[in-house]
């Protein structure tokens, strides 16, 4: 930055020789962060109305000054005010370095925190432009104008990134969740579900959140297991002298409000999320579940609390100890009704319904950080997150059930309860053992558990002869309860050593060489028992009530012999378990080449190993896999600075993607129409990745950026439907190779500012991303490397998951007024194009999600300092949300439903 700051004494005293005009420059450090240098500081001229802000390098500069005596007043939210007296004389710059530190005295404003300048949204545009790595940031400013309450919303608000409609997969650059992954400060987080290798993004509230960074260019820091992007989610690091905040709110949905009488739920969870239960004493000897099988009834009124609190304290001369905590709990419920159906390759009906379901969702999260600052050499920081989430859904599936209903008078009802619980301890460190050496350190322990205890399903069919709905029994599983529990520890370490090189006279250095390493262990421990109960002959004809099942299953009806209950093994559970250890060496080069070209080189060894054993019912005996890989990792990237406002990006690495446990576990996971089954044989994909970025920015809040990128994937995994009656879904290694490519464009402009003393601006903002997927499909290499006898319908496919066009526009208004009140109010616009779910076989088409869009309106308003409203309305257009399968002579819709609108009503104060 000093070769800056000599360059622009040298332009200046060019200028000042013709004009006889005097100039001061400098740069404002930042004491509480080891020296950083103070972005957005303000710098003022006293007695006058000129003033400036500091770069995101901290460098501030007045030109064309008169000579004579100036009073420079120097400041910074929640830091100590400056005032310096400077002469300055014709032709001359004076250069002024000044350090920043947060008072006592100053302390009451910066609950607006310090940090703010890593939220907002001109900070962190600032520095990717200086950043040599490729990569975009959403910060807690922009969080709350687009209205974002947690991060899964967030990141998808990002170019190239979208979200499968019903489930909480991410798609980064049309590559699903075996091919990203998360972490939060820089460690890995684990999976809270089974069938997923990410931790659903909506769990994490955007409460705890200062910054959410998306990689999707490789570098040697991240894990090699990477092909679509890295989700890291930065937490808040409170600095202030005390601050407490509460919030309050409600959520409506329309279609939840259609129900507002008759909204059922199932028996056995509260209304927090939270449950005690599992499987009961001696269940296959009696009848003595726990939960009723009648639903119970709810009014669907959302509801939403938080606590936020923060203080810091200084801790001698240079230390300090900043401390922030935040509790919240929010709910939300929702209603939708639709077809669900699946169709043979012919289109015949399998199984056809109109499904209604009813869904509550609860999620309570907290957290804890305490940052420590010995002195401006080390800091030391414990994170403690722990969050509790719950997904309650019942559905009734009323319709055609093959070889049981084919008289459109079948009738399913399941009802399905899953609690997450996430708990997460890391502990970071940050030591400038020199002028050229650094050491950066960080550990961590998380545990998930995930459960579902007592999914039950009931199928009936409606009898003409006895004008009422009976049991139907085509197959034992037709009528069960269901219990499943998932506990996965991780350790993780990493640590790095870096080295400043060729410093010049002014102690500026051209970059720096860094080593580090790596290491994960994962554990995995996953069972699951099924209780299903055999209808007896003469009980098949008797009529029941589908809201009061109670009245046949119960100890009597089981002690008369009207039912039996049986198991898979008796009461030995199926089990899949999982280890996965992976050890990681890299080293990497940071280089200033020249002027304008800079570069971050790095070569990547990852030592990979991963076994998975089951017993199941497809393998009663019990199995294990286990594959052994080494990785070699090459990165680079390159940046060409071509003026002050544009950069040219050039990023190339290679990669790998590793198959999840739930993958190849020999393990089904039943739905009502359609089931998953893990495959053994499958294996990890070699990526090769290419990216060429140019981005302008017109000014500090304005981006223009256009990215063209590539990747070539060697033995792709795919979902694809295997030839069965039941329609089920396995992971193959489809193809000996696919590639994906594409372009990114990313706008960003003021359209109006209507005032220039105070914010009062009309801004825009677009992204969209243009994608062609293509893959080679061997059915004689699925046939040769698995056990599965399957012929894919098309011997080439694009990737599943991949949509050719993803957009999001936002149009918003921020007005500041001066009670120290505002209102933002922007309108949310995003659309993602068709994209493959699975791919079909034996002359079956593939199942693709239809294009959708969305529109949402955020109003937020801050009455006072204290006191703020807001209102949010979510899916204002409410489309169909479908799906469809291929076919020869006519598409055929498999699921369609839409999701309703949703009110969103919001207060906070703050102390």
């Amino acid at each position: 930055m000093k070769h800056f700051l000599t360059l622009l004494f040298l332009v200046s005293v060019s200028i000042m020789s013709a004009q006889n005009t005097a100039a001061i420059a400098g740069k404002l450090i930042d004491k509480e962060y080891n020296n950083e240098p103070l972005a957005f500081g303000n710098v003022l001229i006293k007695g006058t109305t000129i003033g400036t802000t500091s770069d995101i390098d901290g460098v501030y500069q007045f030109n064309d000054l008169d000579e004579g005596r100036y009073t420079l007043v120097y400041s910074f939210v929640g830091y100590e005010t400056k005032e310096l007296d400077v002469a300055v004389e014709a032709g001359k710059i004076v250069s002024i370095d000044v350090e920043m530190m947060a008072s006592a005295a100053s302390l009451d404003e910066v609950l607006i925190t310090t940090t703010a300048r890593k939220e907002s949204e001109t900070a962190l545009l600032l520095y990717q432009k200086n950043a040599i790595e490729i990569k975009q940031n959403i910060g807690a400013d922009e969080l709350s104008r687009k209205g974002l309450s947690n991060v899964a919303n967030a990141v998808i608000k990002t170019s190239g990134v979208s979200k499968q409609e019903g489930s909480n997969t991410i798609y980064v650059r049309g590559l699903g969740d075996r091919y990203n992954s998360t972490s939060l400060n820089g460690l890995p987080i684990t999976s809270n579900d089974p069938e997923k290798k990410n931790i659903s993004l909506d769990l994490f509230s955007t409460d705890i959140v200062e910054y959410i960074s998306i990689d999707k260019v490789y570098g040697p820091t991240l894990s090699g297991d990477f092909a679509g992007g890295n989700v890291d989610i930065t937490s808040i690091n409170y600095k202030g002298k005390g601050m407490l905040e509460i919030s309050l709110g409600s959520t409506l949905g329309t279609n939840a409000l259609d129900k507002f009488n008759d909204f059922k739920l199932q028996d056995g969870p509260n209304t927090l999320g939270f449950s005690n239960y599992g499987v009961p004493n001696n269940p296959l000897n009696s009848y003595n579940f726990t939960n009723s099988l009648a639903p119970i009834k709810e009014k669907p009124l959302g509801s939403a609390i938080g606590l936020k609190a923060g203080k810091s304290f200084q801790m001698g001369e240079e230390g300090s100890l900043n401390l922030f905590a935040t509790a919240s709990f929010d709910n939300g419920f929702e209603y939708r009704e639709g077809i669900n159906q699946s169709v043979s390759a012919q289109g015949a009906k399998l199984k056809s319904f109109n499904q209604e379901r009813f869904a509550y969702n609860t999620n309570t999260t907290g957290m804890f950080n305490a940052n420590y600052r010995l002195n401006s050499a080390h800091t030391i920081a414990y994170n403690f997150l722990a969050v509790n989430s719950s997904n309650q859904m019942r559905d009734s599936y009323q319709g055609f059930i093959r070889d049981i209903a084919e008289a459109n008078n079948g009738f399913i009802q399941r009802s399905t309860y899953v609690q997450n619980t996430l708990m997460i301890h890391q502990l970071l460190g940050s030591h400038k053992l020199s002028d050229k050496f650094e050491l950066d350190w960080a550990t961590s322990y998380n545990k998930v558990e995930g459960d579902m205890p007592d999914r039950t399903q009931n199928t009936l069919k409606f009898s003409d002869d006895t004008n009422s709905y009976v049991f139907a029994q085509n197959t034992i599983t037709d009528n069960h309860r269901y219990y499943q529990n998932l506990v996965e520890d991780e350790i993780a370490a990493n640590i790095s050593l870096s080295y400043k090189l060729n410093e010049d006279e002014n102690g500026v250095s051209k970059g720096k060489a860094t080593v580090g390493y790596n290491g994960r262990l994962k554990q995995r421990d996953f069972e699951a028992i099924q209780f299903n109960f055999r209808i007896s002959g003469s009980e098949l004809n008797s009529p029941v009530n589908p809201d009061d099942l109670d009245l046949f299953f119960s100890q009597p009806n089981f002690e008369n012999g009207n039912f039996g209950i049986e198991s898979f093994a008796g009461l030995t559970p199926q089990t899949y378990d999982g280890e996965q250890l992976i050890h990681a060496g890299y080293a990497s080069l940071e280089y200033q080449l020249s002027d304008k070209l800079s570069t971050v080189a790095g070569l990547r060894f990852e030592r990979v190993e991963q076994t998975v054993s089951w017993r199941t019912q497809l393998d009663a005996s019990g199995k294990s896999n286990t594959f052994n890989r080494n990785e070699f990792l090459p990165s680079v990237i390159l940046k060409y600075e071509l003026n002050d406002q544009q950069n040219l990006r050039l990023g190339a690495s290679k990669t790998y993607t590793l198959p999840q446990f739930k993958e190849r576990a020999l393990f089904i996971y039943e739905d009502v129409t359609e089931v998953k089954v893990g495959n053994p044989d499958l294996y990890p994909s070699q990526n090769y990745n290419l990216d060429l970025k140019w981005e302008v920015f017109p000014k500090n809040s304005e981006l223009f950026s256009i990215t063209a990128f590539g990747k070539y994937i060697v033995d792709p995994i795919n979902e694809i439907t295997l030839a069965s009656s039941t329609n089920d879904i396995s992971f193959i290694n489809t193809g000996d190779a696919g590639y994906v490519y594409g372009a990114e464009i990313e706008l960003r402009k003021d359209l109006f500012n209507f005032d220039e003393e105070h914010s009062n601006i009309l801004s825009a903002g677009l992204n969209a991303s243009f994608m062609q997927t293509h893959q080679d499909l061997d059915s004689e290499k699925v046939r040769r490397e698995t056990n599965y006898n399957t012929n894919l319908t098309n011997d080439t496919s694009g990737f599943t998951g991949a949509s050719d066009l993803l957009l999001n526009a936002d149009l918003s208004y921020i007005k500041d007024f001066n009670t120290d009140g505002n209102i933002m109010a922007t309108l949310a616009y995003a659309y993602t194009s068709d994209k493959i779910y699975a791919l079909g076989v034996e002359t079956k088409g593939n199942l693709v999600d239809k294009s959708v869009g969305s529109l949402d309106f955020i109003l937020k308003t801050k009455l006072n300092k204290h006191l703020g409203i807001d209102l949010t309305v979510i899916n204002i257009l409410n489309p169909a949300i479908e799906r469809i399968q291929e076919n020869a002579s006519e598409d055929i819709t498999v699921l369609s439903y839409k999701r309703g609108s949703f009110f969103k009503l919001g207060l906070n104060y703050k102390l």
